[in-house]
């Protein structure tokens, strides 16, 4: 395991906005403040989601669209730099009124409602590309 000690920095609490991009939200936040590295937690309500399997085998993401409404009963995620920018690697569970779930990496949902932690680190974290897995991971 690779890893590299970060010291907590600044803390928030915020609620998205109804009708907005949960992870693009989030992605203009973490410009907005600054943040280069975090961690953050959430929960809420989308209107319709579309999220992202990655397939091991293959070594692609083959994507999932839902045009229905969910409740996000866990959204985790933390903040880096993909190729310049500020990316919120998101995944969510999300659950259906019959209590049946998806889950997965979250590309974009419409919010209804949300919730957020967030946790900034005192590190800024550039994504790199990884041959074994042919990802964008952390190089620590």
């Amino acid at each position: 395991m690779d890893y590299q000690r970060v010291e907590g920095g600044r803390e928030y609490v915020a609620r998205l906005e109804h009708g907005q991009d949960w992870r693009g939200q989030i992605e203009a936040f973490a410009d907005a403040e600054g943040i280069d590295a975090a961690v953050f937690f959430g929960l809420g309500a989308v209107k319709d989601a579309t999220l992202y399997f990655y397939d091991q085998d293959d070594q692609e993401y083959h994507p999932d669209e839902f045009d229905e409404p969910f409740e996000v009963t866990a959204a985790v995620g933390n903040i880096s730099h993909l190729e310049g920018e500020r990316f919120a690697h998101t995944h969510v569970t999300l659950s259906r009124a019959d209590g049946s779930a998806v889950g997965g990496h979250l590309e974009s949902a419409t919010t209804f409602a949300g919730e957020l932690y967030l946790r900034e680190f005192d590190a800024r974290l550039e994504r790199e590309h990884d041959d074994v897995t042919d990802l964008d991971l952390w190089p620590l």
